[in-house]
């Protein structure tokens, strides 16, 4: 008996969650397992900004039938090869990169130990990995062409976000995804509870076995139906809001697309720095209690730089928050109607796409599962949120900045939760190792989290590396140290791309058809 998802709300959760699921259950819609329905305002604006991905996006993307070219020229797509992090542990132009690509030397690792036990002169990441120097080269990933190559980069991407949603859309609805035009009016429950149906403005109804709430921060089913609360988790993440900015290269472009994201720190939190085809995303997230609106934005039109009075910004308020259940009864809040964590580590389509990914692997094709696959889904959902408010948690407590109030006050005992404060403990007594995360109980917490995912210790040794947090004894007193240097297996891949690896917009230009722009100057807040 074929099963029926109702989808209420388009933007980039709800297409995902669309494509996603016609890939999986409907074999890319040459089969009718499951009658998708997705139900779109058309007068309602979608939250929609330049967005990082991290690489579980080529997932998502492969599962759905995507092209990789296609796909890139159709949403202004670059590549992401890392999250370059400026100005975090103190403000003076420093910088170190969180890389998607590391190079395993030895069976048993003692790089770390290694780099502690020397003079540090290198960040520990680039002797590890090739990436971070590739990224610095400004390289792609690929070779323009089918040509092999001898460095294996793993890569995400930079895109709009709008045309995303708007390619996901037509390629889903060409495979049988029904697109419905239609404000939502009401719901209908059924005497246990469950939504039995929707209704539109124009007066039609839409029944389903199950009902995808994507209506962002409304939370119109979850919250309003359903009535499921939200858990703050503001007291460990103090940013509130982000002004944002578009900085099309026509006027700005600023001689090369970086093959990474940036997240620089300001006075009051942060700013990211998106590269797409034809234009930068830039957004200061900040906190409202330490710096108003209006002084959040000239600073990041001072960190752009020049004159960009042209330019329009616009502000987006936000709480951190988690929905208590993302699945109650028979409806399911993906995206922005689940929760919200600030996209320090480009975990905002992540959690959409996760969600999609799961809910497809505990798809209910009997009523009489749904209470089970309702249980481990809001597990692995609940668990993935803890881990991300966690390792974002970390790159806050862990800076030495004191140059603001804000600085200051993120580093305060009262805003680090138990959880990370367990971890942090035990790190200081050995390295991050692999069995650490196996599961995430360490002595002195009860930890709601069972397992980690997203991030192993390779990069948790990146943040607590960069950010400086172990000292070594030697450090400590007047001593010479041995320099650190790069590993001969990394050097040679840095040399290997250095001599084959094109340009990044020299890539986009021959593989996806991106415009050639005339430089202008580079972006005042840009470190190199």
């Amino acid at each position: 008996m074929m099963r029926s998802v109702v989808i209420v709300g388009g933007g980039s959760a709800g297409w995902m969650t669309a494509a996603y699921l016609n890939g999986a259950l409907n074999h890319r819609g040459q089969e009718r397992n499951v009658k998708i329905t997705l139900i779109e305002s058309p007068d309602i604006p979608r939250i929609s900004v330049g967005e990082a991905t991290i690489p579980s996006i080529k997932h998502l993307l492969a599962v759905v039938g995507v092209d990789e070219l296609e796909f890139m020229r159709a949403t202004e797509a670059t590549f992401k090869q890392s999250i370059k992090y400026v100005n975090w542990v103190n403000n003076d132009n420093t910088f170190y990169h969180h890389p998607f690509s590391r190079h395993k030397i030895t069976p048993i690792d003692h790089s770390a130990k290694k780099w502690l036990e020397s003079d540090r002169s290198i960040p520990f990441m680039e002797t590890v990995s090739a990436q971070p120097l590739v990224c610095e080269m400004g390289r792609s990933p690929r070779l323009i062409g089918n040509g092999p190559s001898e460095v294996n980069l793993n890569y995400a991407f930079h895109m709009n976000a709008q045309k995303f949603a708007d390619y996901l859309r037509d390629f889903s609805t060409q495979r049988g995804v029904q697109h419905v035009l239609e404000n939502l009016q009401s719901v209908e429950l059924k005497g246990n509870g469950y939504i039995s149906s929707v209704k539109t403005d124009n007066e039609r109804t839409f029944a389903g076995d199950l009902f995808v709430d994507c209506t962002g921060f409304k939370a119109k089913l979850i919250s309003e139906v359903m009535q499921v609360g939200a858990e703050d988790c503001s007291q460990w993440l103090l940013c509130d809001g982000a002004i944002t900015m578009h900085v099309p290269y026509e006027d700005y472009y600023p001689g090369m697309v970086r093959p990474y994201t940036t997240a620089t720190a300001l006075s009051n939190g942060w700013i990211w720095d998106i590269p797409m085809q034809s234009r930068r995303s830039i957004g200061y997230v900040h906190s409202s209690a330490f710096i108003s609106s209006d002084a959040a934005e000239q600073e990041m039109r001072a960190y752009q730089g020049g004159n960009t009075s042209d330019l329009d910004s616009r502000y987006i308020k936000f709480s951190v928050h988690r929905r208590l259940k993302t699945w109650e009864k028979n409806c399911i809040a993906i995206g922005l109607s689940g929760g919200f964590i600030e996209p320090l580590e480009s975990t905002g389509l992540y959690l959409s796409d996760l969600g999609a990914v799961a809910l497809a692997e505990h798809f209910p094709w009997s009523d009489s599962h749904m209470e089970a696959m309702a249980f481990r889904y809001n597990r692995i959902l609940s668990n993935r949120f803890y881990e991300i408010l966690d390792f974002i948690n970390m790159h806050y407590c862990l800076t030495k900045r004191t140059d603001t109030a804000f600085w200051r006050e993120v580093q305060k005992p009262e805003h680090i939760n138990d959880r990370l404060k367990a971890k942090l403990d035990y790190w200081k007594m050995k390295l991050p190792s692999a069995l650490d995360f196996e599961d995430q109980c360490f002595d002195g917490v009860s930890s709601a989290v069972d397992t980690a995912a997203l991030w192993n210790h390779d990069s948790y040794l990146c943040i607590l590396l960069g950010m400086g947090y172990f000292q070594s004894k030697n450090h400590q007193i007047d001593m010479e140290l041995p320099p650190s240097s790069l590993y001969k297996k990394v050097y040679e891949r840095v040399q290997w791309a250095h001599e084959n690896l094109p340009l990044h917009a020299d890539w986009l230009q021959s593989a996806v058809g991106m415009h050639s722009f005339g430089a202008s100057s580079k972006p005042k807040g840009w470190v190199t």
